[in-house]
C-alpha cells in the first residue's frame, strides 16, 4: 500500500526542511493577518491582506509544480526490516525485557529466512533491526553472539543491527555479515539528554537522585558511516536523530544511496500514545524527499515503514506487532539542491526574519504623522 505525501513538500528537496517550515508559518501568518484586517476597519488594508495570504498559499501549493528528481535508471536492491515487538508490559523493566527482545527479532528473521526458502519472499539484499533490538553486548554475552549470528547465517544476508556496547557505552548500528560476524558499527551521535547521558550529573546529584537511573552516560560518535553492502551504500541514523538535518546530510554527502533509520519507541508508548512514533514517520518521509533517497524505518514496536525517494510509503506495520517488511527500492547517487547547499536556506531565513523584526521595530518606534 503506498501513501502519497502532499505535494507542498517538494519544496524541501530544494532548501530542506528549513524551507517548508518557513513556507509553512509564513501562510498561517499571512492568513492570520489577512483574518485581523477584515475584523479591523479599512477596505484597502482587508484587500491587500487577503491578496498576500492568497498568494503565498499559492506560493506553497505551487511546489507540486517543482520537477522531481529521477530515479528512473537508478539501480535497485531488495531490503527487508524486522519489527520483533517486545513485551507489553505495565513497566518498563517488564517491557524492555533484553533477552526477550532479542530473542523476537532472532524469531521473526528466521520466519524471514524460511519464507525466502519456500519461495514466499524475495531474498533481501540486506535486513535492518531497530535501535535496541539487542541491550546486552555481544561481545560480553556469548549466548547473545549466538543468537545474532544464528540469524544471519539463517538469512544468507547482512543484517543491521541495533546494539548497546560497553567500554565505553555507546548505541550502534552494527554490521553482521556472513562468515564475518560483527564487522563495522556506526555509533549515535546526537545523544538524548537525561534518557542517554545526564547533563550536570553532579549538580543534579546533590539535590535528586533521578541520576542514578542512568548510571552510566553514553559515549556520542564523531562522524557519519556509509556501510557497503553490494551496489547498496546504507547511511544510518538512530531514533530522534531524524530530526537533525545536519546528521542526515552527512550521510547522505558521505556517499549513502539508502538510508536507514533504527529505531525504540517502546518505552514512549507504554501507556498507549502512538505520538512519537507517527512523528518520527513523519520525519523519515521528509528526509526521504530531502534526499531523494529511500528510507528503512525499523522499530521495534512499530510503525516501521519503507518509503520511498519521493515520501510515500512502499510498506508498513501496524504497532505493537511482530513485523516483516520488505520491499524493492531505487538506489539514488545525485544530490538534491537541499543536500548540496546545506544549512544555508536556514540562515537566509534567519537573516530575513531578523531584518523583518527590526523593520517592524522601527515602524513602531516612528512618530506617526
Amino acid at each position: 500500500m503506498s501513501q502519497s505525501v502532499a505535494p507542498d513538500v517538494r519544496w524541501v528537496a530544494f532548501g530542506g526542511a528549513p524551507l517548508l517550515s518557513f513556507l509553512i508559518a509564513l501562510t498561517g501568518a499571512m492568513l492570520a493577518g489577512a483574518v485581523l484586517a477584515w475584523l479591523g476597519p479599512g477596505g484597502r488594508a482587508r484587500w491587500a491582506a487577503s491578496a498576500a495570504a492568497v498568494a503565498t498559499a499559492g506560493l506553497v501549493l505551487a511546489g507540486g509544480l517543482l520537477p522531481a528528481d529521477p530515479v528512473g535508471g537508478a539501480p535497485t536492491a531488495q531490503v527487508a526490516a524486522i519489527q520483533g515487538n517486545v513485551p507489553r508490559a505495565r513497566n518498563l523493566p517488564q517491557q524492555l525485557s533484553a533477552t526477550q527482545v532479542t530473542q523476537n527479532h532472532v524469531e521473526a528473521t528466521l520466519k524471514l529466512a524460511a519464507q525466502v526458502k519456500a519461495g514466499q519472499r524475495p531474498a533481501p539484499d540486506l535486513v535492518i533491526w531497530p535501535e535496541n533490538a539487542t541491550d546486552l553486548d555481544p561481545f560480553q554475552n556469548p549466548s547473545v553472539y549466538a543468537q545474532l549470528s544464528t540469524a544471519v547465517a539463517a538469512i544468507g544476508k547482512p543484517i543491521l543491527v541495533g546494539e548497546v556496547l560497553n567500554n565505553p557505552r555507546r548505541n550502534v548500528g552494527q554490521l553482521w555479515v556472513p562468515g564475518r560476524g560483527p564487522t563495522t558499527a556506526y555509533v549515535k551521535r546526537q545523544l538524548v539528554p537525561f534518557g542517554e547521558y545526564i547533563p550536570f550529573r553532579g549538580i543534579i546529584s546533590s539535590f535528586s537522585d533521578l541520576p542514578a537511573l542512568q548510571p552510566i552516560d553514553f559515549i556520542a560518535g564523531r562522524r557519519p558511516v556509509v556501510f557497503g553492502v553490494g551496489k547498496i551504500r546504507l547511511g544510518d541514523v538512530i531514533c530522534y536523530e531524524v530530526a537533525f538535518d545536519h546528521l542526515v546530510r552527512s550521510e547522505v554527502t558521505a556517499g549513502a544511496n539508502l538510508l536507514a533509520v533504527q529505531s525504540n519507541d517502546a518505552d514512549f508508548e507504554i501507556d498507549g500514545q502512538l505520538g512519537e512514533t507517527q512523528q518520527q514517520t513523519a520525519m523519515a518521509r521528509i528526509r526521504a524527499v530531502e534526499s531523494d533517497r529511500a528510507v528503512v524505518y525499523a522499530s521495534t514496536t512499530g510503525e516501521s515503514t519503507i518509503i520511498a525517494p519521493d515520501g510515500s510509503l512502499i510498506a508498513h506495520s501496524g504497532v505493537w506487532q511482530q513485523a516483516i517488511l520488505d520491499a524493492r527500492v531505487p538506489l539514488v547517487s545525485h544530490r538534491t539542491l537541499a543536500t548540496r547547499v546545506g544549512a544555508w536556506p536556514e540562515y537566509v531565513i534567519i537573516m530575513l526574519t531578523v531584518l523583518a523584526l527590526a523593520w517592524a521595530v522601527v515602524r513602531a518606534l516612528r512618530p506617526r504623522r
